[in-house]
């Protein structure tokens, strides 16, 4: 079936990345770790907006690990490589038309991807569609602009529309918000009601609750003297990573003061985001909380999710000391299964020292009441746990989960109500990529 390009639309990451994945895995590419690692970093480079720095000097470096001496008019590898890639991108949507409706392409003479739609040439098209190649003018153009233009303004009316609807559905079945007899019902996809519906009406809304690192962050002039004095001064010259920030211009001195309270950890902030929405979505609200303002008390009284780890009353819930156990930047396999390994560290780029691979742990636990749950999801670093949440609140990635678990239940057949999952992510650039699950386990209450 011949397919179309659509340029003008625009994709979300989620999109893109899912494409991205979708070409990495093919058979064309997944014997080729190079080539994995190029599309994987110009994708990422593209997606935070830095497509314009993307050069042969950039991707030798990073990608091919190129020293500073690197000449690309005397080593053509990222020209010949990026020749290559085009080539394998074509074959791969040739023979893979039906793959999904997004196509990804490296123009000649690029290296910044581009995202496309495609759709079947012979869809019915609006009556313009209909004319012929002679009579589509150059008078056309406008028209079909103008007739984008206005669906465009119609699906944007009609989403209005229906969130409107929607949050007049929420009130009316919300007690406190319409009448006494409604019923609040709580709709998610198959795949992540099974894991979510703890935590859903008519269970309590739970709290999620975000971590407060101790760290040591930059002083500026807005601090107090009394602050200041307390920092710890380094020179700005040994910090060189620091060059292309606006503190580094803007601070006279790098003085750095001891904190607990002004630092959220950046990917538990971005799948606290995407966690929300889910909840919005089945009409639950989102209650988040700072862990320093809540004592153990109102964990064990409450339907939690802890986000991030290193929490003051982690230890106190990690009750299968027979399963993994995340403690000092490590996560520990008491109870090594055959394949699996009894430690699991970061991994880190050689040259670089970038952070290339690291793993979360998420533990879903009884709480103090019997319907109440505790949902740990524990990033060693903080794109572990992005990458965690992201995958638990996909139905599609659940759907690997939900197939999982049943395996590791007594009866073979139903998924433990409490359970162990570890994930592993790529990392890219400072952003996890691709994650999998590296192992489950059944908890005993």
């Amino acid at each position: 079936m011949v397919q179309r390009s659509n340029p003008a639309n625009v994709f979300s990451t989620y999109e893109m990345r899912e494409e991205l994945r979708r070409v990495v895995q093919s058979k064309l590419f997944s014997s080729s770790p190079k080539k994995i690692r190029f599309l994987e970093f110009i994708a990422e480079q593209t997606f935070q907006g830095n497509g314009e720095k993307l050069n042969e000097y950039l991707i030798g470096s990073e990608v091919y690990g190129r020293g500073p001496e690197f000449d690309q008019q005397k080593d053509p590898i990222v020209r010949v490589q990026a020749h290559e890639i085009r080539r394998l991108l074509k074959r791969y949507y040739e023979e893979e038309p039906n793959s999904g409706v997004l196509r990804m392409e490296l123009p000649t003479g690029a290296y910044v991807p581009v995202f496309t739609r495609f759709e079947p040439e012979n869809r019915v098209e609006p009556a313009i569609e209909a004319q012929s190649t002679a009579s589509f003018s150059t008078e056309a153009a406008p028209v079909r602009g103008r007739l984008n233009y206005a669906l465009i303004a119609l699906c944007i009316f009609l989403a209005v529309v229906c969130v409107a609807l929607s949050i007049q559905l929420v009130r009316a079945g919300n007690p406190a918000t319409g009448p006494a007899q409604a019923q609040h019902t709580a709709v998610l996809p198959e795949n992540l009601d099974w894991f979510w519906h703890p935590f859903l009406p008519p269970s309590a809304p739970p709290l999620i609750v975000i971590p407060n690192h101790p760290l040591l962050r930059a002083a500026h002039g807005g601090d107090s003297e009394q602050t200041i004095a307390k920092g710890h001064e380094i020179a700005k010259g040994s910090l060189p990573e620091f060059r292309d920030t606006i503190h580094f211009h803007e601070l006279k001195r790098f003085v750095f003061v001891p904190s607990t309270t002004d630092f959220t950890s950046v990917g538990e902030t971005i799948g606290l985001v995407e966690m929300c929405q889910m909840f919005f979505r089945a009409g639950e609200p989102c209650q988040v909380r700072q862990s320093r303002l809540l004592d153990f008390q109102q964990i064990k009284n409450n339907n939690v999710i802890l986000l991030g780890g290193n929490q003051s009353w982690s230890g106190r819930v990690f009750v299968d000391t027979e399963g993994f156990r995340f403690q000092d930047g490590v996560i520990t396999n008491h109870n090594p299964q055959p394949g699996e390994k009894a430690l699991y560290k970061p991994e880190f780029d050689p040259v670089t020292n970038a952070l290339t691979r690291d793993y979360a742990l998420v533990l879903m636990l009884p709480n103090e009441k019997k319907e109440n749950r505790i949902l740990l999801i524990y990033g060693i670093y903080t794109q572990g746990s992005q990458a965690a949440i992201e995958f638990l609140t996909s139905p599609e990635k659940m759907s690997r989960l939900r197939t999982a678990l049943p395996g590791i239940s007594a009866d073979r057949k139903t998924i433990p109500p409490y359970f162990q999952v570890l994930f592993t992510t790529t990392v890219e650039n400072a952003m996890p990529g691709e994650t999998s699950i590296v192992a489950v386990r059944a908890v005993q209450p």
